[in-house]
């Protein structure tokens, strides 16, 4: 063991070097807000001159994306600089935190151990475990004006005014409340409908926008008066996409595409490539940003992180330029259960929808406090949308490709186009080669996250890729002609392993009637599956096709269920089959007795 003395001496070594010799770092991130609602992207974005400002100074990143597009998953994946899906961090809202895999801490620990002082004001919302070195503060009052004299920080602020929340206003408050924002000059998206409720929402959103630059500057003040900019690294992000419907929660371009603007004072400008007031093309995401700030500290990143840096003295423009690919994950929002994944490669975007049968519409509490929401859902039952409008509300393909060049709003789906065949091959094949890189845990029920691999989730994982490369197999089965695939579903329908059992099932029920012929086996299943996860499922196919009442089937399940994240799993489905395959449920309140917030948001929804 080293004496106490000499390891004084040298923290005391480290804090000075790094005083002398490293910039301070600090994040400006602002909650919900996508890059189409900034000017800086778009010219009917809000005016945010503070941001606009750092632009000037700084460089704007182009292409620059949350991993997932909901506030838990997205900073769970910021924290841990590595992909949720592979730590078990993919749900929001978590039903359990999950600890850290072995040698792998959350990045500003790091930074600490380099002599930083770190501190975060104030959302931390993690998935995980989060250990007592990562922030020296974290709190409302936390605050890099604490740390020792001369110590360089890492200081993260966060602003919440443009969360989702904001736009929860009334019928009533819409009559009496306008806008800075004229409505008439808001842009609508093709894919909702343009009605004066939409317009209003868009203009009160993008009013937010102003409010929350306005805090940005004063931020900004702070830091001016302090006399630190000319030391400090300045980000500014936003912590995944907008809260316009079908943007957070959803893996759409709207949902993933963050603001991100990083200013360098001239000390540190070789830190950052690229002339003040210029703009970078290059492709990067959340798993990335704390990689990069290690990096840009002089701090090793270690092994087990994902992300990869994209600023720091050893990186080029060019390196920066020729990063062309981000992935996407969404799955569990609160009460509302689905499973995508997604590649952006340059102007394209493919989407894999591994539940393809349902549908994005699907009721969840949150979302649908905005009016909105609620209008959209009305138009669709009166039959007064269009068809891009409609897609909301209808069974997804399991596979999407939308050339984002020409279809920003991605409502015109390529994947079964010949002229594009080749870019779906290719996508696909870079997806499931992360997939099973990344021992992606979605590829089993989160009821087995949350019991038999919570103990070490990731390497729950990672000693079951091969198994996952089957099952993803399995689940591609859906992409094929059903004559050519009929006969290794049925392989996969009377394999001894449940998982795979219970991809068949998915994969059928991916093609609806046309897997009729395999009904026989799936009925077996689900009176005789060892799971009840593919029990659940094998209902599921029975109630989407008609081959038989699912309701007696899931009534039982969901009364017989172990634990809540299993119950949440049964009510998604019951929610899918009652809402869009027209089977009623007889459920009551007093059916379900669990303390889950997501259990009572389900339960309040269907028996009211």
């Amino acid at each position: 063991m080293k004496h106490p003395l000499l390891l004084t001496f040298a923290l005391i070594c480290v804090t000075a070097l790094s005083a002398a010799d490293r910039p301070n770092i600090v994040w400006i991130v602002s909650e919900d807000n996508g890059a189409t609602h900034l000017r800086l992207y778009n010219p009917q974005g809000a005016p945010t001159p503070h941001i606009e400002s750092l632009a000037e100074r700084g460089v704007v990143f182009d292409h620059a994306f949350s991993n997932a597009p909901v506030c838990s998953v997205a900073r769970s994946t910021l924290i841990t600089s590595s992909y949720a899906p592979r730590l078990g961090l993919q749900y929001h809202r978590r039903s359990a935190l999950m600890p850290m895999p072995g040698g792998h801490r959350m990045f500003p620990a790091y930074l600490r151990d380099a002599g930083y002082h770190t501190t975060n004001n104030s959302k931390e919302d993690y998935n995980a475990i989060k250990g007592d070195d990562v922030w020296d503060a974290s709190s409302g009052r936390a605050t890099y004006r604490d740390r020792a004299p001369g110590q360089p920080f890492f200081h993260v602020q966060n602003f919440g005014r443009t969360h989702e929340g904001q736009l929860f206003f009334t019928a009533e408050q819409m009559a009496s409340e306008s806008t800075t924002t004229d409505p008439a000059t808001v842009r609508v998206p093709d894919y909702l409908p343009d009605t004066p409720l939409f317009r209003y929402t868009v203009a009160r959103y993008l009013d937010l926008h102003l409010e929350m630059d306005a805090q940005v500057g004063e931020f900004l003040a702070q830091l001016e008066s302090d006399g630190v900019l000319e030391d400090t690294i300045i980000f500014y992000y936003g912590d995944h996409g907008g809260i316009m419907p079908r943007s957070k929660g959803y893996a759409y371009e709207t949902g993933l595409h963050i603001p991100l603007v990083v200013v360098a004072p001239p000390k540190w400008q070789h830190l950052v490539p690229g002339a003040p007031g210029s703009r970078e093309s290059g492709f990067v995401s959340f798993v990335d940003f704390g990689a990069t700030v290690l990096n840009v500290a002089g701090v090793a990143v270690p092994d087990a992180f994902d992300g990869r840096p994209f600023l720091g003295a050893d990186i080029t423009a060019d390196d920066i330029a020729s990063r062309d690919t981000v992935f996407g994950y969404a799955n569990r929002f609160d009460e509302k259960s689905d499973f995508v994944r997604t590649v952006r490669r340059g102007k394209f975007k493919y989407m894999r929808h591994y539940t393809p049968f349902t549908v994005d519409m699907l009721w969840n509490a949150y979302r649908y406090r905005q009016l909105a929401y609620r209008e959209w859902r009305r138009l669709y039952e009166a039959g007064e949308l269009t068809a891009e409008q409609a897609q909301f509300f209808e069974p997804r393909g399991p596979e999407a490709l939308y050339d984002i060049s020409q279809d920003p709003d991605e409502v015109n789906n390529l994947a079964h186009d010949p002229a594009y065949a080749d870019t779906v091959r290719e996508l696909r094949e870079t997806l499931n080669t992360q997939l099973v890189a990344t021992g992606d845990l979605s590829f089993y029920p989160e009821s087995i996250l949350t019991t038999r691999a919570i103990s070490n989730p990731t390497v729950y994982g990672a000693n079951r890729r091969e198994e996952i490369k089957r099952l993803i197999a399995i689940a591609d089965l859906a992409l094929e002609p059903f004559a050519a695939a009929e006969a290794d579903l049925r392989i996969a329908l009377t394999s001894a392993n449940p998982w795979e059992r219970y991809w068949g099932i998915l994969a059928c029920s991916a093609f609806g009637e046309e897997a009729l012929s395999l009904a026989p086996l799936i009925e077996q299943i689900s009176s005789e599956g060892t799971e009840r996860a593919e029990r659940v499922r094998a209902a599921e196919f029975l109630g989407i096709t008609g081959a038989a009442d699912p309701v007696p089937l899931l009534m039982w399940e969901v009364g017989e269920a172990v634990d809540s994240v299993e119950t949440v799993a049964i009510l998604n489905t019951i929610t899918l089959l009652q809402d869009h395959y027209g089977h009623k449920f007889p459920l009551r309140a007093r059916s379900i007795g669990r303390p889950f917030n997501e259990i009572n948001n389900r339960i309040n929804y269907l028996a009211p």
